[in-house]
């Protein structure tokens, strides 16, 4: 039997009721669902900066500097040119050049520059705020702006010196050989001026012939800049070797003795012999045989000629087919003849005192000449001899008080010449 006050839930919930309920239970999870992707979109909105947002503005009082717009001009000063007209050229105001030139002025002369490059800094009014020039790799100025004025200063350029030795054998030429290892012509006529008393670079040079140089290179940012001293050379041919070690200001052969002499073996540092020594040369203009008591050297127009050694000028004028013409006369009964010349030396006139490398006149092709040459003679007691063959006296050889000291620096100098090729920084003695 059920109870009378039993209720059954079944039997008292109605259709209507059950709707009731289902609708707010979808009223409510559609809320949360809204709920939800608002907090998301919120989210994002305040995560995603637009990139096309522009920076706020610094508010009056802010310490954030303001950097000034500044102008960059940069050029190139030409070779035949000026640095004020190089730096009009590019729109530069003259008040501004003028500056740039008087504070450079101390430091740089004008009149001798030849190119470099520089740097114009100015701000947005167009005053100057830094200056550069560089004359060359290692010669920089700078002009800065600090506070109301400017300072100017040679920048330190940091170099790189290295110890190397250049070895190469003759082919053609020592131009060539010394090309073909890698050098510049700039080591050959420093190599063949060390031997100029010694070596006759335009005669002796023959194939197979070997070369040895112990130089320094200096280098900046792993660029070669320029070559360095000469600590030591060799040259080997024909059965002979002849080696000069640096000392001092001067080169010594291993005994001590100066390679200098009292001639040079040629008037010119360089270029080709066109007409050797000869007793019956067929004369070019005249025609026939005749004697040619001297060496011709083929150079271009205006190739300045020195004087083989010291003396003093006996004659110096016009003379027949040798056209303009200069007479040396030397100790020991030696006089000297050159011969062709387009014009005189700087100061040149009879009666001058010139000493061994002063130049004396400049190639040409005056008188009986069919193109440009110097015709170089060399009399000993009035006899002509023949300059190549000649030999002269020997240089002056090292006082007792620099032998021990030379010994030192003849030593490290053999080492590198018979060692192994390398590589050395510095020149592991003092600077002689």
């Amino acid at each position: 039997m059920i109870p009378s006050d039993f209720k059954d839930p079944l039997r008292f919930r109605s259709p209507s009721a059950e709707r009731r309920k289902g609708r707010k239970r979808w009223i409510v999870s559609l809320g949360a669902l809204v709920v939800g992707l608002l907090f998301v979109g919120l989210g994002l909105i305040l995560t995603v900066k637009p990139s096309s947002s522009p920076e706020p503005p610094v508010q009056e009082g802010s310490s954030a500097p303001v950097k000034p717009e500044l102008r960059v001009i940069e050029g190139q000063v030409n070779e035949n040119g000026t640095l004020f007209q190089s730096l009009a050229e590019k729109g530069i105001a003259p008040l501004s050049i003028d500056l740039v030139v008087s504070k450079l002025k101390p430091y740089i002369n004008f009149t001798k520059i030849k190119g470099g490059t520089f740097r114009y800094v100015s701000d947005s009014d167009g005053l100057l705020v830094k200056f550069t020039y560089e004359a060359g790799p290692t010669e920089v100025y700078e002009i800065e702006k600090i506070g109301e004025g400017y300072e100017v200063r040679q920048v330190n350029v940091p170099l790189e010196t290295m110890l190397v030795k250049v070895v190469g054998d003759i082919r053609s030429s020592l131009f060539e050989a010394m090309n073909a290892a890698g050098e510049q012509d700039g080591l050959t006529l420093d190599f063949a001026e060390i031997l100029a008393w010694e070596v006759d670079f335009y005669k002796d040079v023959r194939e197979g012939d070997r070369f040895k140089v112990v130089v320094e290179k200096v280098y900046k940012d792993n660029e070669f800049i320029r070559y360095g001293i000469i600590h030591a050379v060799e040259y080997q041919g024909e059965g002979r070797r002849v080696r000069g070690i640096r000392y001092q200001d001067g080169y010594y052969y291993e005994n001590g003795q100066s390679l200098r002499k009292v001639f040079l073996k040629a008037p010119l540092r360089f270029n080709r012999i066109s007409s050797r020594f000869s007793r019956s040369r067929r004369h070019p203009i005249l025609g026939g045989v005749r004697p040619h008591y001297g060496t011709d050297y083929a150079a271009p127009m205006g190739t300045p000629v020195w004087a083989v050694g010291d003396g003093t000028v006996v004659s110096c004028g016009w003379n027949g087919g040798y056209g303009r013409l200069v007479v040396l006369r030397h100790r020991n009964g030696y006089t000297t003849q050159y011969g062709h010349l387009s014009r005189f030396g700087p100061g040149i006139r009879v009666g001058k005192q010139v000493r061994q490398k002063q130049i004396i006149g400049y190639v040409g092709s005056t008188g009986l000449s069919t193109g440009p040459h110097l015709d170089y003679r060399l009399a000993k007691q009035g006899r002509f001899k023949n300059p190549l063959k000649e030999t002269f006296p020997a240089g002056v050889a090292l006082v007792r008080e620099d032998k021990e000291r030379f010994q030192e620096v003849k030593g490290v100098a053999v080492e590198w010449l018979e060692g192994d090729s390398g590589f050395q920084r510095p020149w592991p003695l003092s600077t002689q």
